[in-house]
């Protein structure tokens, strides 16, 4: 194995601490793509659908295919930078490649508040959801009870908890199916509420602005599937594989997500306009529109899959996070003791992560408003990563034309636009988020301070 920074060949997989440690490749193009999904989760705009629905005038849909499109580019440089840097930082890893040693590491130090946070959200949602399912039983035990389960399978290993995602994410999709098979039925039967294309063209006025503002906030339904090149270490076909998969589970994810909202948006008792004038029923707006048409078992059985479903995407990505603090430990950009890996298994790294993940979504269960403030900084580490990849990709294929000439529209144009769409966001974010994330920018940027000041000994030695 090949790095920066002074990782390289060493000890034997699976044995060994520091720059030496290395991982168990174990991993094949399915397991990946079950990671991905997982993490983003197939139903993922169920939570979100009536916020999208009031803010698109009724173009649901078209929202999540323009945002399959502007995801497409990050994808994209994703798949770029694999081939490159093949390693479980993934971008810590490219921006140390692309664009030195600094960047580097304010992209993995961003990225660290997703990968630890996202988790966090996933957990407590699983918690409410079953809170709602068995009132008897407080959020923070279920919440707890999911940290403890889906810990155990990470520690138990990649593969492992690759197999148990896989039955985790087939109950998924065949909810999924139940839902599509049965909205299509009452459709058929009873016809639609809406227009049949209101979906991509809105039930009112079609305002291009008003779509792309929803775009803002439906790109985040993709957060995750980049957590599928922090396996780059583990997969025994190779960075191509792992590349095929980033593609893959975007487009499989977005497709997923057009037919859902479109369906559900036809089965919609009320307008758009009515949803925009009642915030506080664009929450539930997906499961009163299957309770209206369907009935309420489907709404329980939905709502049931989401339970389990969160849990697993957080699964995912405490696997994910304890892949890159794994790898920042083993570059001397964490304490090293996050580097030792265990039989192939990160997993100081992965307790680390289970532990600040269990702290912040213990914490936010208490309280009433927990899941919104979480929420709310969630996404500006994962924007601000995916704006330094795509600077990434421009740096190390334009500017140090390290693989031969460049293509102007692969490592130029592609990434470009990438980080408009990345920027846009940030800048359309909560100013909660942005101050959390203004902070905890600052915080990186005085622990990178003081590592170039200790010039005798390495980083956190």
């Amino acid at each position: 194995m090949t790095g920066t920074g002074g990782t390289g060949s060493g000890n034997a997989p699976g044995n060994g601490t520091g720059p030496h440690a290395r991982l168990r490749r174990s991993l094949g193009f399915r397991d990946l793509v079950v990671y991905g999904l997982l993490f983003i989760a197939p139903m993922a705009p169920v939570g979100v659908f009536g916020t999208l629905d009031a803010e698109s005038h009724g173009a649901v849909a078209l929202v999540y295919l323009v945002a399959t499109v502007a995801m497409a580019f990050t994808a994209y440089s994703y798949a770029q930078m694999v081939r490159v840097a093949p390693m479980a930082g993934s971008v810590f890893a490219y921006a140390r490649k692309g664009l030195g040693e600094a960047p580097g590491f304010v992209a993995g130090w961003m990225a660290m508040l997703d990968y630890l946070l996202i988790p966090a959200v996933a957990y407590l949602f699983s918690g409410i959801a079953m809170e709602a399912l068995v009132p008897a039983v407080d959020r923070w035990v279920w919440t707890a009870l999911a940290v403890v389960v889906t810990t155990l399978l990470n520690l138990w290993g990649v593969r492992a908890a690759a197999r148990v995602g896989l039955v985790v994410l087939a109950m998924e999709l065949v909810v999924l199916l139940v839902f599509v098979v049965a909205a299509a039925r009452v459709l058929v039967t009873d016809g639609a509420r809406r227009g049949w294309a209101s979906p991509l063209t809105g039930d009112g006025d079609f305002v291009p602005a008003a779509v792309l503002g929803a775009v803002s906030v439906a790109v985040l339904s993709y957060l995750g599937f980049d957590a599928i090149a922090s396996f780059a270490e583990e997969v025994t076909g190779g960075s191509r594989q792992v590349a095929g998969a980033v593609l893959f589970c975007l487009g499989l994810a977005g497709t997923l997500f057009m037919v859902q909202t479109y369906l559900v948006a036809l089965l919609e008792p009320v307008s758009s306009a009515q949803l925009a004038a009642d915030p506080r029923g664009q929450g539930s707006a997906f499961y009163d529109a299957v309770d209206a048409s369907v009935g309420q078992w489907l709404h329980d059985l939905v709502a049931a899959s989401k339970a389990i479903g969160a849990a697993f995407a957080a699964l995912a990505g405490q696997a994910a996070a304890g892949r890159l603090l794994f790898a920042m430990g083993r570059d001397r950009r964490l304490p090293r003791a996050l580097s030792r890996a265990d039989g192939g298994v990160p997993r100081v790294a992965l307790l680390v992560s289970a532990g600040v993940t269990t702290a912040a979504a213990l914490w936010a269960a208490r309280r009433a408003d927990g899941l919104d403030l979480l929420v709310s900084v969630v996404d500006i580490g994962a924007l601000t990563a995916f704006t330094l990849l795509h600077a990434s990709v421009v740096g190390w294929f334009v500017v140090r034309r390290a693989a031969g000439p460049p293509s102007w529209w692969r490592h130029g144009l592609i990434p470009a636009l990438g980080a408009v769409v990345t920027v846009a966001v940030i800048v359309a974010a909560s100013p909660t988020a942005q101050a959390v994330g203004a902070v905890w920018l600052a915080v990186g940027l005085l622990v990178l301070m003081a590592q170039r000041g200790r010039r005798e000994a390495p980083p956190f030695a």
